[in-house]
């Protein structure tokens, strides 16, 4: 090809030659019908018209108002806001919040049922501590109890006992220290986890057998019964214990109550068996021993080992001691958990607070649903 042959002419690529073809539609400046304010005051400065032509600028002209035109679109919902604030409707392409769901008020029928509730629910007792109480209330006649037959079966009572004055003698060669030494053996028996054989093995200055066989074997009924009122004890204790520290947490004066009512009930079976056994002691006793022990198995003769340490004042000093010490201990027991007008007061101004506290909680959520109405009704306007 020479230097002279003419050259093939570029197909014209001005792409505002037609601007009326669809294709170019996209690149036509916005009207001031659909385009925002800001775009429509940015538009002549940034693209004046050629004079002359029909062309609406060059290519970095409308590629600055198109940049323009970006940056004032509002921001995703804002259109939304806006409407929900100035009370207009939303225009075709605005999208609800993603919150107005939660924002919806419930029927008024819901609130009042709902704060019924809450008020009842404040004003309901819980009955935990309640429980707590009544079980305190009645196992402290029976620790009290326990820990007064522990006291006895012990060689302190057992010396102070032989050693009072008035106590009946042994007619039968058994002086003091006899009784002391012979006596502590049986005492101890009742305590400690040896057999039989502890007691059976006994025998005294002549050589013979200290106890008899069927006194081996009621010593054995007397010390079953024994540690099994010492391990019900010691259990009631250990749950006493756990009915203090919940009450403690739980319960304001919860503790006090509970000592309270078990301190009466206290009194009253201490008092009624103290009645019992003044109208008729022999028939007490009798009536006792066969609630733990089988007929024929708890009565010997005088000359028994049995007979001769432990007599009949033995016993009834013995139940005098049981009923003074839990006497005692409910008595004070019920004169310091006596509910004066002080321990009561406390109480109250204690309770009152916590309703307070309850009805603060209340009127915070009151509050609050009455916030998402006041934001539901704005919303919807």
């Amino acid at each position: 090809m020479s230097d002279k042959s003419p050259k093939p002419q570029e197909p014209d690529t001005d792409v505002h030659e037609d601007p009326n073809e669809p294709a170019f539609d996209w690149m036509k400046p916005k009207t001031s019908s659909d385009a925002s304010p800001a775009a429509s005051a940015a538009a002549p400065a940034s693209a004046p018209a050629a004079p002359g032509t029909a062309q609406p600028g060059s290519r970095a002209d409308r590629k600055a108002a198109e940049a323009a035109d970006a940056d004032t679109e509002p921001p995703l919902f804002a259109d939304t806001l806006a409407n929900a604030s100035s009370g207009k409707q939303p225009s075709h392409y605005s999208e609800p919040l993603p919150t107005s769901a939660l924002q919806v008020r419930p029927p008024e029928d819901e609130v009042a049922r709902r704060n019924a509730e809450r008020e009842q629910a404040a004003k309901v007792k819980p009955v935990g501590p309640r429980i707590f109480q009544v079980l305190l209330a009645v196992f402290y006649p029976v620790i009290l109890l326990v820990l007064a037959v522990r006291a006895v079966t012990s060689p302190l009572f057992l010396w102070v006992e032989y050693n009072r004055p008035g106590f009946p003698g042994d007619g039968y060669g058994f002086n003091t220290d006899d009784r002391m030494t012979y006596g502590s053996y049986a005492v101890d028996y009742l305590s400690n986890w040896a057999g039989p054989r502890y007691l059976g093995g006994l025998v005294n200055q002549d050589g013979a057998k200290l106890f008899k066989d069927s006194e081996v074997a009621h010593m054995a009924d007397v010390k079953m019964v024994i540690l099994s009122s010492f391990g019900a004890g010691v259990l009631l204790i250990i749950l006493s214990i756990i009915a203090i520290v919940y009450l403690r947490k739980r319960s304001n004066g919860g503790i006090r109550r509970g000592l309270f009512a078990g301190s009466i009930v206290t009194l009253v079976i201490i008092i009624g068996l103290a009645v019992l056994a003044a109208l008729s002691w022999q028939q007490f006793f009798t009536e006792f021993h066969r609630i733990f022990f089988a007929n024929g198995t708890w009565t010997f003769s005088l000359e028994d080992t049995l007979i001769r340490l432990f007599p009949g004042q033995f016993w009834v000093d013995a139940g005098i001691v049981i009923g003074a010490l839990v006497f005692i201990a409910a008595t004070l027991t019920f004169i310091f958990t006596w509910p004066t007008k002080r321990r009561r007061g406390i109480a109250a101004s204690q309770a009152d607070s916590d309703d307070q506290d309850s009805e603060g909680a209340a009127d915070v959520t009151a509050d609050d649903d009455d916030a998402v109405s006041k934001e539901t009704t704005s919303s919807k306007r």
